[in-house]
């Protein structure tokens, strides 16, 4: 029996794990006051994460999402679990972008009081989407390849 991973899903997953290792680092070197290293940290965390997306929007406009090839008896958990962790990386991409300004824009204060909330839901998301990862490559074959909708939602 022949086991292979897909190369694309394989890839972007690498680079939001990066992603949220990255974010850790940046992290741990705001807390020791190392401000230039935090930026030059955080600048890659999010080219990491900018580099998955445009490898998840392109693989899902040309080629389709893959579905759920798990058990039927499981298969509601795995589509609450995944629109879970959907809603989580909106947010997460949407304080990121913000983040990226306010630190760009030297609006410290408010960098400062989003900055661990957003650190947390980077992390959160980068664990549940390797956990996506794992259910549809690794642990369960992949079902069809096809539309976004139909992935997620089953029609």
């Amino acid at each position: 029996m022949e086991f292979t991973l897909p190369i694309l899903p394989t890839i972007s997953t690498t680079f939001i794990v990066l992603s949220g290792i990255f974010v850790a680092i940046g992290w741990g070197l705001i807390k020791k006051r190392k401000r230039k290293e935090h930026q030059m940290v955080m600048l890659f965390a999010a080219v990491f994460a900018v580099i998955f997306f445009v490898i998840y929007a392109s693989r899902t406009v040309f080629i389709g999402n893959t579905s759920f090839g798990g058990p039927d008896d499981i298969k509601i958990y795995y589509t609450i679990f995944l629109i879970f962790h959907i809603t989580l990386a909106t947010i997460g991409a949407v304080l990121g972008i913000i983040m990226l300004y306010t630190g760009y824009k030297k609006q410290y204060a408010k960098h400062r009081k989003l900055g661990p909330m957003t650190s947390i839901i980077w992390f959160i998301t980068a664990i549940t989407g390797t956990a996506v990862y794992l259910l549809l490559y690794v642990f369960y074959h992949g079902g069809e390849t096809t539309s976004v909708i139909k992935a997620i939602l089953g029609f």
